[in-house]
């Protein structure tokens, strides 16, 4: 159980260094001038997102095998990744 927490964390960690998310939380803060109210606002968001996907992982992976799943993901990344390049997202 410890593992797959570590690995979560650590995954989680670097996959949102630098993103979107991060350089907006930046902005808010420093508009706000009051990083304790957005801190607790963007983990709140960050908590509840990443429930979402381990309730929904959990559940697919109940019902769909692991090996399905990583395709799916990886062609749902690819998308995403380039209707964001094109500018439809």
């Amino acid at each position: 159980m410890w593992r797959a927490a570590l690995s979560a964390f650590l995954i989680v960690l670097l996959a949102e260094l630098g993103d979107k998310t991060q350089l907006s939380t930046f902005l808010l803060a420093a508009r706000n001038r009051s990083p304790w109210p957005v801190f607790l606002g963007a983990a709140a968001a960050l908590v509840t997102a990443s429930l979402a996907a381990a309730l929904l992982g959990g559940a697919l992976g109940r019902v769909i095998p692991e090996r399905v799943l990583r395709v799916l993901a990886g062609c749902a990344f690819l998308l995403l990744g380039g209707l964001l390049l094109a500018g439809k997202v």
